[in-house]
């Protein structure tokens, strides 16, 4: 029995430029297609005969605040109009520090965002140019005033591992944000994506890796100086004051169903995890000719379900209760982890106690190598 949605993603594409390190889906400098994504937008929430009540409403990118106040406004009321939010929901938008300005704020305002997510990533500017970042500490400051006057929870995301980056360096970034006292905070370490200019300048020697110890030293450091300053470290990467988790995020760590829509936007409704096309103007041809803007569809077993269950509840810090597990899937931990579920534990780098299965601290700082073992198939 699957149960509809409460939770719903807007993938809204469009940025001043693509950032060296990023691969996700988006246009740089295509402003003259914002029309017809709207358009596009509007026909694909028509098609999910609506409105759905929603629990969490999640504006991502690309960046959305980048569309001017009038496409903004467009934009968050069209989404209102298929996913109404329920009494006391969480409606999240991300939003870059350089874009926002008073009619920006004032459309997220009338809207009723509760939760703004901006991409700070650093404030020492040599990092920031590195990363072809446009904006300063100057401007995250800025924008982080002007959040606290129309949002209830303020985020910032924060890269660590940068080419030459110093453990000092880190933690001045991290004494620079806790000055702001956000909300809540998200750490990244650096990765190069193949089809980056960052991956292309890596090949050629250009870019090199932090040393893969002293990254574990940042990554601990943020654990330390964040739960320090009184942050719920509540998932690999992200950390939240009493009451302000992300919980539209969480919906994905629980296994819960969301709808999406536009240009690459991933969704998981009855069993079927189905996603758009990446190219934003096939998308806008696709749904704008009256054909379906998914690229890629797939029915998961219950099987796959519940691995993909176990590695997304395991990058919760509570880790997932044993009981509450099988009850929900009709599997076992233990038979789904088979003969490696013991070598991890045995390794220190899982913990089983009381019937909650969880990341060790040193589980967290090699977390990455242990999904794919716990994903595959045959490990009885």
């Amino acid at each position: 029995m699957h149960t509809r949605p409460r939770s719903a993603y807007i993938h809204v594409p469009f940025c001043r430029h693509r950032c060296g390190y990023c691969n996700f889906t988006l246009v740089a400098g295509r402003d003259d297609l914002a029309e017809a994504y709207l358009e596009a937008l509007a026909r694909e929430l028509s098609r999910l005969d609506g409105p759905h009540e929603v629990d969490t409403l999640f504006f991502g990118g690309g960046t959305p605040t980048h569309l001017p106040p009038a496409q903004l406004a467009r934009l968050l009321d069209l989404a209102a109009r298929t996913f109404p939010l329920a009494a006391g929901g969480e409606l999240s938008v991300e939003a870059n520090p350089v874009d926002l300005d008073m009619p920006r704020a004032a459309a997220l305002a009338a809207a009723g965002v509760t939760r703004v997510s901006l991409g700070a990533q650093s404030f020492e500017s040599a990092k920031l140019k590195l990363l072809e970042r446009d904006h300063t500490a100057g401007d995250i400051e800025r924008a982080v005033e002007m959040c606290r006057r129309i949002a209830r929870s303020i985020s910032l995301d924060l890269i660590f591992g940068v080419p030459g980056e110093t453990l000092a360096g880190w933690s001045h970034d991290l004494a620079q944000a806790m000055a702001l006292a956000p909300d809540h905070v998200s750490t990244y370490g650096l990765t190069f994506e193949k089809g980056t200019s960052y991956w292309s300048r890596r090949t050629r020697g250009e870019l090199a890796p932090v040393d893969e110890e002293v990254e574990r030293q940042m990554y601990e450091l943020a654990i330390d100086t964040l739960s320090a300053a009184g942050y719920e470290h509540y998932e690999v990467s992200n950390f939240a004051r009493p009451g302000h988790r992300c919980r539209h995020n969480e919906v994905y760590w629980t296994g819960g169903a969301y709808f999406a829509a536009g240009p690459g936007a991933a969704r998981y409704v009855d069993g079927v995890r189905s996603a758009n096309h990446r190219s934003t103007t096939t998308y806008i041809h696709r749904v704008l000719a009256g054909q379906s803007p998914v690229a890629e569809s797939e029915q998961l077993d219950a099987e796959d379900a519940a691995r993909e269950r176990l590695v997304f509840g395991l990058r919760r810090l509570e880790g997932i209760g044993e009981s509450e597990f099988h009850r929900t899937t009709g599997f076992t931990i233990a038979e789904l982890g088979g003969a490696t579920l013991p070598q991890l534990i045995d390794w220190g780098l899982l913990d089983s106690r009381e019937g909650q299965l969880r990341l060790t601290r040193a589980g967290l700082l090699v977390s990455d190598s242990i999904w794919p073992r716990l994903l595959q198939r045959g490990q009885a």
